[in-house]
């Protein structure tokens, strides 16, 4: 009894994401077939149809385990300890004169290389 209707939501998602999927097709078409309408109606439309679909989508299985990933995501972002100003500036300064630090470094090692392979080959 679960398998026929495990079968049965399934096969109604897959009409669903093929509406999703003639919605779009048919946002972007008509968008081009349309150039001579006005701008704000095609865009209104694409919208529109973006919008249509979207909510279709999160009608399906997949949308909505995406909706509720979503919303655990926002859960887990308001638990973040977000830094300071003046620790994120400082971090920016510290990886910022690394970068510069390393840079030189790599730098003098080539301009060593350099010289030493052209010693070696005569050039």
């Amino acid at each position: 009894m679960t398998t026929n209707t495990e079968n049965q939501g399934n096969s109604l998602d897959i009409l669903k994401w093929g509406i999703v999927a003639v919605l779009l097709a048919a946002a972007i078409i008509g968008n081009q077939m349309f150039d001579e309408a006005s701008v704000v109606v095609r865009a209104l439309g694409v919208i529109v149809a973006f919008a249509v679909a979207g909510f279709t989508a999160l009608q399906t299985v997949k949308g909505k385990q995406a909706l509720s990933f979503a919303r655990e995501s926002q859960i887990e972002v308001r638990k973040v300890i977000w830094p300071t100003r003046q620790e994120a500036l400082n971090t920016t300064f510290i990886v910022l004169a690394a970068t510069g630090i390393l840079a030189l470094i790599l730098w003098g090692m080539d301009a060593v290389l350099l010289k030493i392979v052209n010693f070696i080959t005569g050039v």
